[in-house]
């Protein structure tokens, strides 16, 4: 795919993109508080983000943001780059974000699936958006283009966020499908964290990390590339366990030594109980729920326990 690239001091784009001035993401301050009152009321809804999270705490701050990137991540998800405009915007891995977008009536609700490093580095977050009839994935996948000018606000209760006092934790992850997302971004985050701690930075001290994740077949396990290259990286700390449940394909020579065909069983959960470790999970409701009580039935503190449910 060809690509043009306009360089930014400090900024990059990854995702063969187009990326312009900061400047000109700034919406005006009108027109981005009609877009997100306008938003608001349309979103009625029941299976709407708004109506769902309308008692999940969110940032006061609504930042413009550019899409800069763009690219499959599966046949039916599509990641997007955006260039967030306001200096104050920030997350906690894990999060997501309301998605206003300008003449669709409905809010969108995204998960966060880079790590907070990435925006306080080069301004930019990234998304990955399954295809559905809902109109603003319908906008992502068959609307959204290189400078695509939208508007986000960072809300959600489900984060990592140690401080560098806290006592040190393990962490199991467990995913399935497009749940993979906010764990991505957890990933991500334990990761920058192992770095800073072979730099020899003062900061958290982070256990081992175990990563589930279950999806219908191989081309449908997103950030496949991005999830070994961390668990190449950190050996001893970093470790992943991938499940398929309908594959029809041969699995490649690469992923073959992760891949399990079946579910992800309780046993395999609870082997890695401990009382140092957190456990996050996100994915269908069913999964999130059985694993959830699973855990509660072995004896795991109700606080250690951190579940997002999407669907």
């Amino acid at each position: 795919m060809a690509c043009a690239a306009v360089m930014i001091p400090g900024l990059r784009c990854s995702v063969g993109a187009v990326c312009t001035q900061g400047a000109s993401l700034r919406l005006t301050f009108s027109a981005l508080r009609h877009l997100t009152l306008t938003s608001i009321m349309k979103s009625k809804r029941k299976t709407d983000h708004m109506e769902r999270t309308a008692s999940v705490i969110r940032r006061e701050i609504v930042s413009a943001a550019k899409v800069c990137g763009a690219a499959s991540e599966s046949p039916s998800v599509k990641s997007l780059l955006l260039l967030i405009a306001d200096q104050d915007f920030s997350f906690k891995a894990g999060q997501w974000v309301d998605f206003f977008i300008p003449g669709v009536s409905v809010v969108g609700g995204f998960s966060i699936c880079s790590s907070p490093r990435l925006l306080e580095q080069e301004r930019m977050i990234e998304l990955a958006v399954k295809y559905t009839n809902h109109p603003p994935a319908l906008w992502v996948h068959n609307k959204c283009t290189l400078d695509s000018e939208v508007a986000v606000r960072v809300g959600g209760e489900f984060f990592f966020d140690p401080q560098p006092a806290e006592a040190s934790r393990n962490l199991v992850l467990i995913a399935g499908g497009v749940g993979i997302n906010p764990l991505l971004s957890i990933l991500r985050h334990a990761a920058d964290l192992l770095r800073e701690q072979a730099n020899k930075e003062h900061g958290y001290e982070i256990g081992t990390i175990k990563l589930f994740y279950s999806a219908k077949n191989t081309s449908e396990l997103l950030f496949k590339k991005n999830i070994l290259d961390l668990v190449n990286e950190f050996p001893e700390k970093i470790a992943c366990s991938l499940y398929v449940t309908k594959q029809t394909t041969q699995i490649s020579a690469e992923l073959k030594p992760y891949i399990t065909e079946g579910r992800i069983t309780e046993k395999e959960i609870r082997d890695h109980i401990s009382k140092e470790t957190l456990f996050y999970i996100c994915g269908p409701p069913p999964m999130t729920d059985f694993f959830s009580k699973q855990l509660e039935n072995n004896h795991v503190p109700k606080e250690h326990i951190n579940f997002e449910k999407w669907w």
